[in-house]
């Protein structure tokens, strides 16, 4: 798969976020400004939110209003339900899924 520079970009953001805390999930973000976001799984006991959900609300949280791509990695690659309606709620970004060495497969 033939990435951008800055969809390779996101790929090493996801992977090293992921990498440094260990963490079952890592993803990145562009914004329609080309700022860049990244963040892990949080797993807290009153705190659950999967790395996309993170990536999504820093993103919002600095002024974002749309997304142009998604990089997510994990041990088992998939957008759950309620990322992708996360992502409905902030426009259609690309969205690449990858394993946790960042091996894209989708």
């Amino acid at each position: 798969m033939e990435l951008s520079a800055e969809d390779a970009k996101l790929v090493t953001l996801a992977r090293t976020t992921r990498a440094r805390i260990g963490a079952a999930e890592g993803a990145a973000v562009r914004d329609d400004d080309g700022r860049t976001y990244a963040a892990a799984t949080v797993d807290l006991p009153h705190l659950q939110l999967s790395a996309v959900q993170v990536c999504v609300a820093m993103a919002v949280a600095s002024g974002s209003r749309g997304l142009d791509a998604v990089v997510l990695l994990g041990e088992r690659p998939e957008l759950a339900a309620p990322d992708a309606d996360v992502l409905a709620d902030v426009g259609d970004p690309v969205v690449h899924l990858g394993d946790s060495r960042g091996t894209l497969i989708g």
